[in-house]
């Protein structure tokens, strides 16, 4: 990959970080809310993939290598 595409990509995702949470601030600017019900956001996302990943762990029957064996 040229350097000058991947400077290219590093400051397209940079200005979109910026971007992102200088509209999350502006958006948290404008409601009143506590700081406990904006923590619990992240929290419930981490819940939901941990739960996703272990019910596709656990229902997945291709990782049952030993299954079939005596």
């Amino acid at each position: 990959m040229p350097i000058d595409r991947l400077v290219l990509i590093l400051v397209i995702v940079i200005a979109t970080g910026a971007a992102t949470l200088w509209l999350g601030a502006l958006v948290a600017t404008t409601f009143v809310v506590p700081l406990t019900w904006l923590a619990l956001l992240p929290l419930a996302l981490m819940v939901y993939i941990g739960w996703r990943v272990i019910a596709d762990r656990v229902g997945n029957a291709e990782d049952d290598h030993y299954d079939g064996m005596k």
